[in-house]
Order: C-alpha cells, then sequence, then structure tokens
C-alpha cells in the first residue's frame, strides 16, 4: 500500500512539473528549430577563425540559444573546426550550446524563478568565455586551414550552392515553406533527440519530490562549498541534457537545495559526460579538454557561491518564487501543450523503447553464444560425430 502512495504522489507530482513546462518547451524547440533555418553555418563559421577573444566571444553567444546536448554538440562544433574555427572558439561553442539553449531557458522561466533563469545562460557565456579565452592565451591560433564555406540550401539541399548566385539561391523558397522546414526538424529531429530525456528528468523530478525528506536535503546541501562540490561530483560523469535537467533542479530547490548548489548542477550536468569526453579529445586535443573541465568545474562553483551570496543579501527566496511563471497561461492552453508535446512524443519514444530492446535482447543473445553446446561434456566427440 505504501508503495502505491509513493508511486500516486511521483506522477502527481510529475504530472505538475510536465502541465507547468510543456507550453514553454514547445516554444524553446520551434525556436529551435527556425535557427537551423535562417542561421547560415558559413556566415557562422567565418566569425569565429579570426581573433583570440573576439571569436570566442562570438562563439559563446552563438551557442547559448542554440539547443544541443553534450553529445549533439560535438558534430557541429568539428564541423566548425573544419571550417576554420580555431580551439578557444570551438572549446566556447563546446561549452555554452549545451549548459544553454531556448529549449532549457523557456523551461527554465516555467520550473524556476526568475534570477536562475537569467544566471543559467549568464553563468555559461562566463564560463565559455574563461575557457575559449583561456585556451587561445595559452595557445595562440596560428593560420588555421581555409573555410569551406556551406552554400548548400538550407531548406530541403535543393542545390548546391555553387551554379547559382546568393541572390537566386534567397529565392527558392518562399517565408511559407522556410517556416514549415524549420517546424519540421523541430519537431522530427530536435525533439527526437529530447524526448526520452525530458520523460526522464520528468519523473527523477517527482520520485525527489515524493521520497527525499525535505531536512536530509537541507542538511546536507542546503548551500556552501561542500554542497557545491557534491554536485560537481554528481554532475560530471552524468549525461543529462539541459532541458531534462531543469525538472531535477526545480525539484531539488524545493526540497532544500540552494539555488547556487542547483546552478553547478544544470551547469556541469549538460555540458559534461563520460561518452563526450573522449570525443573531445579528437576534436580539440588533451590540453583543450583539459582546460575545458577545469573552467566548467570552477566557474560553475564560483557563480553558484556568488549566486547564493546574492540570494541571500536581497533575502529573496527561490523556493517561494518557484514556477509562478507558469500560472501567467490559463489552464487549458497548458493541457492543450500537454497533449501536443504527447503527440509528437509518440514517435521518438517508441523509437527509443526499440532500441532499448534491442540492445538488451543483444547482450542476452551473446551470453548464449558465449555458453558451450557440447551435449556429452567433450567437444572434441561431438565434433567428431
Amino acid at each position: 500500500m505504501q508503495v502505491l502512495q509513493v508511486v500516486s504522489a511521483s506522477l502527481e507530482a510529475s504530472w505538475q512539473l510536465l502541465l507547468d513546462s510543456s507550453a514553454y518547451v514547445l516554444f524553446g524547440i520551434l525556436v529551435g528549430g527556425l535557427l537551423k533555418v535562417f542561421l547560415s553555418p558559413s556566415y557562422v563559421a567565418r566569425h569565429l577563425g579570426e581573433g583570440k577573444i573576439t571569436s570566442v566571444v562570438k562563439a559563446a553567444l552563438l551557442g547559448i540559444p542554440i539547443p544541443l546536448c553534450s553529445c549533439g554538440v560535438l558534430p557541429a562544433a568539428a564541423s566548425l573546426k573544419k571550417q576554420g574555427a580555431n580551439n578557444g572558439a570551438t572549446t566556447a561553442f563546446l561549452i555554452s550550446t549545451p549548459e544553454s539553449g531556448v529549449d532549457s531557458i523557456s523551461i527554465s522561466y516555467a520550473l524556476l524563478d526568475p534570477i536562475l533563469t537569467v544566471a543559467r545562460p549568464l553563468s555559461a557565456f562566463v564560463t565559455a568565455l574563461v575557457a575559449g579565452i583561456s585556451e587561445n592565451l595559452i595557445h595562440a591560433p596560428g593560420n588555421e586551414a581555409p573555410m569551406s564555406a556551406d552554400l548548400s540550401c538550407q531548406i530541403d539541399k535543393c542545390c548546391t550552392g555553387e551554379d547559382c548566385s546568393p541572390e537566386e539561391h534567397a529565392r527558392h523558397h518562399t517565408l511559407k515553406e522556410k517556416l514549415g522546414a524549420g517546424v519540421d526538424f523541430a519537431v522530427r529531429d530536435l525533439w527526437a533527440d529530447l524526448a526520452g530525456w525530458f520523460l526522464v528528468g520528468i519523473l527523477l523530478a517527482g520520485l525527489i519530490t515524493s521520497l527525499v525528506p525535505d531536512d536530509m536535503i537541507t542538511r546536507y546541501l542546503g548551500g556552501g562549498l561542500a554542497s557545491m562540490g557534491f554536485m560537481l561530483l554528481l554532475g560530471v560523469p552524468l549525461y543529462i541534457c539541459a532541458t531534462a535537467s531543469t525538472p531535477i533542479a526545480a525539484a531539488l530547490i524545493m526540497k532544500g537545495v540552494s539555488p547556487g548548489a542547483a546552478l553547478v548542477f544544470l551547469l556541469v550536468g549538460p555540458a559534461t559526460n563520460m561518452a563526450s569526453l573522449s570525443v573531445l579529445l579528437g576534436i580539440v586535443g588533451r590540453r583543450a579538454t583539459v582546460l575545458y573541465l577545469v573552467s566548467i568545474a570552477v566557474v560553475s562553483v564560483g557563480c553558484g557561491m556568488a549566486l547564493d551570496i546574492f540570494y541571500t543579501a536581497s533575502g529573496i527566496s527561490a523556493r517561494s518564487a518557484m514556477g509562478q511563471a507558469s500560472e501567467v497561461l490559463p489552464f487549458w492552453l497548458r493541457l492543450a501543450a500537454v497533449v501536443v508535446l504527447a503527440a509528437i512524443s509518440i514517435g521518438p519514444l517508441t523509437q527509443s523503447a526499440r532500441r532499448l530492446a534491442g540492445r538488451i535482447g543483444g547482450f542476452f543473445n551473446h551470453r548464449e553464444d558465449q555458453h558451450c553446446e557440447c551435449t556429452t561434456g567433450r567437444c572434441a566427440d561431438d565434433k567428431i560425430k
């Protein structure tokens, strides 16, 4: 009976988080899809190859609105690197992109308070600046390989862009077609990468809300350097995207975690994981990877401490302002957003379930293949027969 009560309380908390966040998630992924269509890769790369500092600032600013996770950002960063972006700019892009994004900013506004909503992308920008500028100062960028501009159509690859002028190419598609392509990318590609992790984050947040005692969280993670260090150790090896980490952070704050410690988790969790670090070594090298990790650790803890000091000095309670933005929207609109989000999640979640089932089946089949199939216990005799 107690188990059923816990499950019921967890699902109820998860449902409330889903209801409060769905409209903002939809807004975030739609903007992300439009960025893909209207933002030219060649234009982007042209601004990231020159200057020790200006290229880093541009790369950090560019990464803030783009909704990519720590693994999804790797091929994008590799492409920028090949097109001529220096190591500092690439490092800055690798940090600011997974730590922020229009989708995570939208859901932060829905589930967190306004101060944390602003502090999150601002801290991501500062972290990216520190890491990128440090890399370019320690190892000054030399003459990078010439950039190969990507002139192909970003809508449907209808042409390479080499046989027609930019003016003619710009008339290939109407605004309606561009908007349609952006929405299609948001639903089919962008949300397909995020749907599973978002569901995990919502369910984990519900479990934290129903299972974890308030006094235990307040006692050990209520603030200070120790709580920041714990969140740092928790976040570095964990694979979780910025959108999925937000409801978890909201649940932790409601349980008594300090806003600064939650900010450390929000910054470190999406930007680092063991799977992506090995690929990162191949893109920017060992020195830049070490600098990447050190910068994220030091700056995120520093920003967390500064945020806690700000809350204390101003007398503001993060818990009292949590989730107030979602109250602006009427219930019917929030419910409609849940229905739409659920509808576009069916395909990605089904594919994720099939992949998981295939991996589990492959694991057991591999174990069975390793067993000896001899019937008498003497393989030599069985093979002769």
